[in-house]
């Protein structure tokens, strides 16, 4: 269910849907793609009516299935695209110049006489990207991207996204994940869905800073940990003594909460120097995703 949702996406940016299973993401995108009518309400997707004109929307719109097993694995990566260029209508020379420009798009030129059953995960999801370039749309929809994919070749296809996808064939992303990377590093702007609402819009980072609570960690010797809870006084809140790291024998590390954002913690960081404690590190605590997305919901919950 989805609950008087609303949103803008600009031309050309990559917008992410953020929220638990059940949050609605699957259902909006079934809506955008005109797989699922919604009961009241419009959508516009490149200045076409999602409701009244499907037709033209599969033009401008193509869902991207992030599953290896709607490709023929017993074909090839060129035969694949060959059986849906016909689907979309593509005639003639028209079908090898396009798949030509697409194998070599997602950098399977080489390989594209070979059986898809051969490909890795991350050449299997290039591949389906090729498949949904076919017909040109404006707007890609990713649902889940990478989830198949380990962080090395996660790392590559976010970066294929962003240089291929988004600025040489120019397509505004909409998708759904579960992963900080790509919420952070590859969406513009992201979207928490909660039960079918929308609670916050935002990039990841602005909305980090309105829910985190300005938490930092530092260490200090061993030794000067009385010294290091006098300095910091009053003007650092919630104190708390982390377990030792073998990474810095011999220092103490603390988690303090410092209100009044990087004002404040340049104050602390002051005050501790001319108290002459020896800090090796001092930080800010980042939020997870998981965080994020929990404090979010708590935030907005009527009776929180």
């Amino acid at each position: 269910m989805v609950n008087n949702v609303s949103f803008e996406v600009a031309a050309g940016d990559f917008f992410g849907l953020l929220g638990a299973n059940g949050a609605g993401k699957t259902t909006l995108f079934k809506m955008l793609a005109a797989q699922l009518l919604p009961d009241t309400g419009s959508a516009m997707v490149a200045g076409v009516d999602v409701v009244r004109q499907p037709g033209a929307l599969r033009r401008v719109l193509t869902p991207v299935v992030a599953d290896e097993r709607s490709l023929n694995w017993r074909l090839t990566a060129r035969q694949n695209l060959e059986l849906f260029a016909v689907l979309y209508g593509l005639r003639g020379v028209q079908i090898a110049t396009r798949i030509n420009e697409l194998l070599d798009v997602v950098e399977l030129s080489a390989t594209g006489t070979k059986l898809v059953g051969t490909f890795s995960s991350g050449m299997k999801q290039r591949l389906l990207i090729a498949r949904a370039l076919l017909s040109r749309p404006r707007v890609l929809l990713l649902d889940e991207p990478t989830r198949s994919l380990d962080p090395l070749s996660a790392r590559r296809f976010r970066k294929f996204l962003r240089e291929e996808v988004g600025t040489r064939q120019g397509c505004t992303v909409l998708l759904a994940t579960h992963n900080a990377d790509e919420a952070f590093e590859l969406c513009d702007t992201v979207a928490v869905l909660d039960r079918g609402r929308l609670l916050a819009t935002g990039s990841a980072r602005e909305l980090m800073h309105q829910v985190s609570d300005d938490r930092y960690q530092l260490a200090a010797r061993q030794g000067q940990l009385d010294a290091l809870m006098l300095a910091l006084g009053t003007s650092a809140q919630d104190l708390r003594v982390l377990e030792e790291r073998d990474r810095l024998p011999g220092w103490v590390h603390v988690e303090i909460r410092i209100p009044h954002g990087v004002d404040g913690a340049a104050r602390v960081l002051s005050n501790l120097t001319r108290a002459g404690i020896d800090v090796s590190h001092f930080e800010r605590v980042n939020l997870s995703l998981a965080d994020l997305l929990e404090r979010i919901v708590r935030k907005e919950q009527p009776n929180a």
